[in-house]
């Protein structure tokens, strides 16, 4: 007789496995190849972007070349080391965020765990690591799963994630993007917050992902320096377009002046409502 034994529970690396390509697949911008067997070894890891000059030389070095390929011009330095710093925050929090938004997970990503190929600019992401969860989760069991009380305290997760993973290499990073600590950090929450709410609007989920990236940072929570700070500006057409001004500026301006996006601290809300409006 053959004994019927009930499937082991699936591991933290088998559930964030699935959520990762389930976020990759409704994110076209998010630019992210999920690990099978192994990682490719393509590119520097966060961790080594974090703690050598080197690696950092060759990630801002392979920014500025794609900035020439794309806009026909060379970039300042500093405006090369933003643009990088800003794709690397606004996808690693999105693959923190992500998970949080769609599953209510909050995996606990190390910068050993995230790769980017500088050829490509595409990152990878190994799921191997923990999350963070709450009680009714019906992988609240897995191994690796770590169950939080209630929903403030996965956000509170998910911000401790998103600065942890970060915090090394804003350190490192600084002194080329010639900002201090309170613009680096406020470039964190901008992209934390923004990655949210792309993924809202590209679900039709727009009212929910600031409703929820609001309730996220609320207004300063150290070390990000100010909250998501959402109010409406009314269109032509008697509809409210939800907006923010960024807390820092991911320099994009520099390179395309007249498509500065709608959050720019730059912007007036005349121009951020025209910009709104065009982008549909």
């Amino acid at each position: 007789m053959i004994e019927n034994r009930p499937a082991p529970p699936a591991s933290a690396t088998d559930v964030l496995s699935r959520t990762y390509r389930r976020l990759t697949a409704a994110c076209e911008a998010l630019d992210v190849r999920v690990a099978g067997a192994g990682p490719s070894g393509r590119g520097v890891s966060g961790a080594e972007l974090a703690g050598g000059a080197e690696a950092l030389d060759a990630f801002v070095a392979a920014e500025a070349a794609r900035i020439r390929a794309g806009h026909g011009h060379e970039p300042r330095p500093d405006v090369a080391a933003s643009r990088a710093l800003h794709d690397y925050l606004w996808s690693v929090s999105l693959l923190m965020s992500g998970p949080w938004y769609l599953e209510r997970r909050v995996p606990r990503i190390r910068p050993g765990e995230v790769r980017v190929d500088l050829s490509t600019g595409t990152f990878e992401i190994e799921a191997r690591t923990s999350f963070a969860c709450l009680p009714d989760d019906p992988h609240a069991a897995a191994p690796g799963a770590r169950v939080v009380a209630d929903e403030e305290a996965l956000r509170a997760e998910l911000r401790a994630a998103v600065a942890d993973h970060v915090r090394p290499l804003l350190a490192a990073v600084g002194p080329r993007v010639r900002r201090r600590e309170r613009a680096l950090w406020g470039m964190a929450a901008d992209d934390l917050v923004s990655g949210i709410w792309y993924l809202g609007r590209v679900l039709d989920q727009e009212e929910r992902a600031v409703r929820e990236a609001c309730e996220l940072l609320p207004a300063a929570i150290a070390p990000f320096p100010g909250g998501a700070d959402f109010r409406r500006l009314e269109g032509r057409d008697g509809r409210l377009h939800p907006t923010r001004t960024r807390l820092g500026c991911c320099m994009y301006y520099t390179l395309d002046a007249a498509r500065a996006c709608a959050t720019c601290p730059r912007t007036c809300d005349a121009e951020r409502l025209r910009r709104i409006e065009d982008a549909g």
